[in-house]
């Protein structure tokens, strides 16, 4: 329009106070009782309780409609490839969070059957995580410390570490602080703690992540080394165990440093191969399976422990758990370490949900998330499960080899 066009154009306005523009708006001054919102608050009726069904126990509104001819196949790769994955990384966090290998694959079992029924996120892969092992291995060992369990070995003439009651008394532990975790993230799931998503910004998990795999790698190097430090814990607790790591490094067991460094070697050489031969592959070499399998080979024939004192796993126990009610004479000590775990194990999980959600357009609810966590790792409690959250490697895994829902990765897990 030019602006030839505008001379003698003239809008007139009238200035409204607050009051009058409610009365144009029509706005009513009229109010609700307390009685009669809270009889429409708890009235029921058909469509409202299959709504709250539907959103409460989210596998009922996306399993029937369930396609198998667009994602049973990929669904089925990606099953079978997270299902090895969880093996191996199971054994290695239970060693993390200081109790025997099996409690791992106990805890890539249960609380995954649960987040399948209750979770709203189609790709994320939740089972152990680094992060939460190291949290609860802290737990652990504070509770359950070496010192408390010394008895007197007639054969040697000295104290020995009696391993069977102290694993036994830190499996209860672990049970009790991941029951009381999931407990707490039930709770804030059901008073809408879940808008606290919005304030965690990428640059803060990724802090947190970044941080958190320095303490894990710190946590290996006994293992790597074949060395025993003692437990630090408070301010500098990370300096001072690398400071006795590098005293101890002359006791160093050579055989279990070489078997440390070629596995090393031989995980970065595959994983830089399944990076460069991905897209030819239709799934990833599974290095951690084959690691496991070489290994065991290896330490049966030429006796590694027997020979050159190499620590094994052992025997590990076939079958499943009975439930065992959680330890809840201990749950006054752990309290402050379940509200961390159930927090920091919410807040990977979500991050990382949001993330494909968006990618792949469909909507992860934060409360539901929240109460899905929960009750996982509140019923894995019962059948001596540690703590779980979302494991990025796991996920990204699952998500590149095609997986689109929750389905088939559910079933191909270690057992």
């Amino acid at each position: 329009m030019d602006e030839r066009s505008l001379v003698g154009y003239h809008v007139h306005r009238e200035v409204l106070d607050e009051g009058e523009v409610d009365m144009l708006a029509g706005k009513s001054n009229a109010t609700v009782s307390l009685s009669k919102r809270m009889k429409e608050a708890v009235r029921c009726s058909g469509p409202r309780l299959k709504s709250c069904m539907l959103s409460s126990v989210p596998v009922f509104s996306w399993l029937p409609h369930y396609s198998l001819r667009d994602n049973a196949i990929g669904d089925l790769i990606s099953g079978i490839s997270v299902g090895i994955m969880h093996l191996p990384q199971g054994m290695a966090y239970a060693l993390l969070a200081a109790v025997p290998p099996v409690f791992g694959l106990f805890s890539s079992f249960y609380p995954i059957l649960v987040y399948f029924i209750f979770g709203t996120s189609k790709h994320i892969s939740v089972g152990t995580y680094a992060v939460m092992s190291v949290m609860i291995g802290g737990v652990t060992e504070r509770l359950a410390p070496n010192s408390n369990f010394m008895i007197w070995d007639n054969a040697t003439n000295m104290s020995i570490v009696d391993v069977l009651s102290r694993d036994a008394e830190r499996v209860k532990v672990a049970a009790a602080v991941t029951f009381l975790s999931g407990l707490i993230q039930v709770l804030l799931g059901l008073v809408q703690f879940g808008f606290v998503v919005t304030y965690l910004s990428e640059p803060l998990v990724r802090g947190y992540t970044t941080g958190a795999a320095i303490h894990v790698i710190v946590s290996q190097l006994k293992y790597t080394f074949g060395i025993s430090p003692d437990r630090h814990s408070g301010p500098f607790a990370l300096i001072f165990t690398v400071v006795e790591v590098c005293f101890l490094l002359p006791k160093t067991n050579i055989g279990t440093l070489v078997v440390s460094l070629v596995t090393i070697v031989g995980l970065i050489v595959v994983k830089e191969l399944n990076t460069y031969l991905g897209k030819k592959l239709p799934v990833p070499i599974p290095v951690e399976l084959l690691g496991i399998i070489i290994a065991t080979l290896i330490s049966w024939q030429v006796n590694l422990q027997g020979v050159y004192g190499v620590e094994v796993v052992g025997e590990i126990p076939s079958g499943l758990q009975p439930p065992v009610l959680p330890e809840a004479s201990l749950f006054g000590q752990v309290i402050g370490d379940a509200f961390a775990l159930s927090v920091v194990g919410y807040g990977i999980a979500i991050s990382l949900g949001r993330i494909f959600a968006l990618k792949y357009g469909y909507k992860v609810d934060s409360n539901q998330e929240l109460i899905a966590l929960g009750l996982s790792n509140s019923i894995g409690g019962f059948f001596q499960c540690f703590a779980i959250s979302c494991s990025m490697s796991r996920s990204m895994v699952q998500e590149s080899t095609g997986g689109k829902t929750q389905v088939w990765p559910v079933h191909f897990q270690p057992w």
